[in-house]
């Protein structure tokens, strides 16, 4: 019988991880999930998994079968891979939840080619993650299995999967590209998308260089059809190159604010939308400037700027003007075409969507570069909107070949779980192993189908190191989200991890003798990046944090003095190291809390394929931290905002933050509702987006709305991007 076809008559699993949602005497009974998990260990796990007499003869099994890279193999003494393994079982590994143990042996296991069978453990995922990575070196696989067999670091889905299998996919996590307004540019990015999208990463692409609808195209009036088409022709694409039928391909497209199809832009995701315009699977996504918000406040108008007299009058693409410095003079150009609509109208509209569908995405675009240290600009994002690197544009011949080829961006990303980072006894050695295993994926990413990304990438070197399990590490040390002490707590916690991952780059120039291109143009190279750190002793204010850092050895002013100087002498591998992924099905096999968010339910509900409802306790569920776990959908997302707020000047790209509001919002939780009705309105939207974009947010990725049928609306899970 095939695994995922279990005849659930004949477990017990199923039944007791149900219990968990039934209280018993006014309590949760905790104990069912352990109880559930010991089953499925007995009646799944246990009856269906692959025995062998000897690792050497597991071995050669997967070898004779091409389970597992050859060449990765070769590259150790096999006396080497039993200690190894003697290691990994020493360390006595348990997952802590029904859940952790389903997800990794439905998604991560490997199986027999039947699907009959389980052939590895999650001991054995960690040793393929190790041995792969680790490139021969090892000293680097001891080390990051003992990262990872500790659940101190989790590569992204992708890698996870992948590492170390012969008949594998890609281990990139997501991409962005960018084109220009031309029919041969627009031709190659779709050919593009179609490649990354079958590699299996989710794909961003910025439209705003596009001209409008409407506009001339040599010489004749209303000839040009704007970006809704091209949006068609993305979703088409993307549905066709789906992964070998596995997953959906996943795109998103951004376009600037000041773009003239804005509103035609926003309605392709309108439910009463035609159907000749409206996108299903397609995200959106907005770039805005601060003049934007500057013109909200105003209650002013706003123009809308022509993007082909724009690139014509300046020399370069629309999405390479600095729209808020430029406005006026944009403004008074009369050989510019705009048009005007007031701020307030297309402010409302964005929310509107956000509480229809949960799009667009917002990326604050000078926020994101003015905090940006690498030369260049960041004009777009990815599918989860955490990735923020420069680009530059391409020019494509009419034989669809590179005139000029630009720099488009890869990424592949990986997370600490902060509650067992905390008890390692070297933060430092421990982010040094995370920045090599991720910086070997960025040397050997093969992305040759899309060569203006296989140029950034080996320009760049960029990884994205981010975190998942902060509210629970609050929970578990009875910190309520969004107070002083756990504001306190995130802004240390960071600040740590952009130190040591500072370092760890740095160590690794060193070595290598290899600086990513435009070092030297950079603000780590002329000191101007460390002057916040020199400025400022980030140090512990309250005594819980002081407490729970006690360990640690926090990085003072003269230890980022030090680093300063060594940077500018050695230079840094990596241009890009830090951003926060969303975490899905990954988090799950962690006992972690995704990401930085609040959790949603204490007990929460999984609808899981052809099984039904599982149901997971948020981690160190117990009587003394029930209080501390509060539902995001009952939390002020100013909270939440603050909490991303006070990581996000610690990293250098960005954060897939996600608002999570009630369509009936819960009385007394924000002010300004006071007599007002306690339906959520656009305002309420508006105000929070505003409250981001002055706590220098550089991106709101999501809206999740909890309705009063207690359903949710805009519920998206980026497989590809999620770690």
């Amino acid at each position: 019988m095939a695994l995922d076809t279990l005849n659930q008559d004949e477990v017990t699993y199923f039944d007791l991880n149900n219990e968990l949602n039934i209280p018993k005497n006014g309590m949760i009974q905790i104990d069912k999930d352990r109880e559930a998990l010991e089953a499925f260990l007995k009646e799944n796990v246990i009856p269906n998994t692959l025995k062998f007499d000897s690792l050497k003869a597991k071995f050669d099994y997967l070898l004779e079968n091409e389970f597992i890279d050859k060449d990765m193999l070769n590259q150790y003494d096999f006396a080497f891979i039993e200690q190894l393994y003697a290691f990994l079982k020493s360390e006595q590994f348990k997952f802590k939840s029904f859940m952790a143990a389903y997800k990794f042996y439905a998604q991560y296991a490997l199986k027999t080619n039947d699907q009959r069978f389980y052939v590895e453990n999650y001991i054995d995922r960690v040793a393929m993650n190790s041995l792969f990575y680790a490139n021969g070196d090892e000293t680097l696989v001891m080390n990051l299995a003992n990262e990872m067999i500790h659940q101190r670091y989790q590569p992204a889905t992708p890698s996870f999967l992948n590492a170390g299998k012969a008949r594998r996919g890609e281990l990139v996590s997501c991409f962005v590209l960018q084109t220009t307004d031309d029919m041969n540019s627009i031709g190659r990015v779709i050919n593009s998308a179609l490649q990354l999208s079958k590699m299996g990463g989710g794909v961003g692409i910025n439209l705003s260089n596009l001209r409008e609808a409407g506009a001339t195209i040599k010489g004749i009036a209303n000839a040009a059809s704007g970006v809704v088409p091209v949006m068609k022709l993305l979703e088409d694409s993307f549905s066709y190159s789906n992964q070998m039928g596995q997953r959906q391909g996943a795109g998103v497209v951004y376009l600037s604010v000041f773009h003239p199809d804005i509103m035609q832009f926003l309605s392709t995701k309108k439910e009463n939308a035609d159907e000749k315009i409206r996108v299903k699977t397609l995200s959106l996504g907005l770039t805005v400037p601060d003049k934007f918000y500057e013109l909200i406040k105003k209650d002013a108008m706003m123009y809308l700027f022509s993007p082909y007299d724009v690139e014509r009058e300046y020399g370069e693409p629309f999405n390479y003007i600095d729209i808020t410095d430029e406005y006026d003079n944009l403004v008074a150009n009369p050989r510019i075409k705009k048009t005007m609509i007031k701020a307030r109208d297309l402010e409302n509209e964005i929310s509107k969507l956000q509480q229809e569908s949960g799009y667009p995405y917002i990326i604050n675009l000078d926020v994101v570069n003015r905090a940006n240290p690498i030369s260049g600009k960041v004009v777009s994002s990815n599918l989860c909107s955490e990735i923020l690197q420069v680009q530059t544009p391409s020019i494509i011949n009419n034989k669809q070949e590179y005139e000029e080829m630009g720099t488009d961006i890869s990424c592949n990303l990986g997370s600490t779980n902060i509650v067992n980072m905390m008890e390692t006894n070297d933060f430092a050695s421990s982010v040094e192993t995370m920045i090599r295993a991720l910086s070997f994926v960025s040397d050997n990413s093969k992305l040759d189908v899309v060569p203006s990304v296989q140029k950034g990438n080996q320009a760049l070197h960029a990884v994205g190191l981010g975190a998942m399990g902060l509210a629970a590490y609050f929970a578990k040390n009875k910190m309520y989200y969004g107070d002083e002490e756990a504001l306190d707590f995130t802004n240390m916690y960071f600040m740590m991890l952009n130190y040591y991952s500072l370092l760890a780059s740095n160590q690794i120039a060193k070595e290598r003798k290899i600086t990513f291109d435009g070092f030297e143009e950079s603000e780590y190279a002329n000191g101007k990046y460390f002057d916040k750190y020199l400025q400022n002793n980030f140090q512990p204010k309250t005594e819980k944090v002081q407490e729970l850092f006690k360990q640690h050895h926090i990085p003072d002013q003269a230890d980022w003095q030090y680093l300063k100087e060594q940077i500018q002498k050695f230079g840094l591998y990596n241009a890009y190291r830090l951003a926060i992924a969303p975490t899905g099905s990954i988090s799950y096999v962690n006992d972690s809390t995704a990401s930085l968010h609040p959790i949603i339910n204490k007990i929460e509900e999984r609808q899981e394929k052809k099984i039904g409802k599982i149901y997971y306790p948020a981690p160190y569920l117990k009587n003394d931290t029930l209080p501390y776990y509060e539902s995001a959908y009952d939390l002020d997302m100013r909270k939440v905002i603050d909490v991303y707020s006070t990581a996000q000047q610690h990293i250098d790209q960005g954060m897939a933050l996600t608002l999570f509001m009630r369509s009936t919002l819960p009385e007394g939780l924000y002010e300004w509702k006071n007599g007002r009705t306690n339906k959520m309105t656009t305002r309420d939207l508006n105000i929070l987006r505003m409250y981001a974009y002055h706590k220098n947010i550089k991106s709101v990725y999501y809206i999740r709305t909890y309705t009063d049928d207690d359903g949710e609306l805009g519920v998206n899970e980026c497989e590809s991007c999620s770690i």
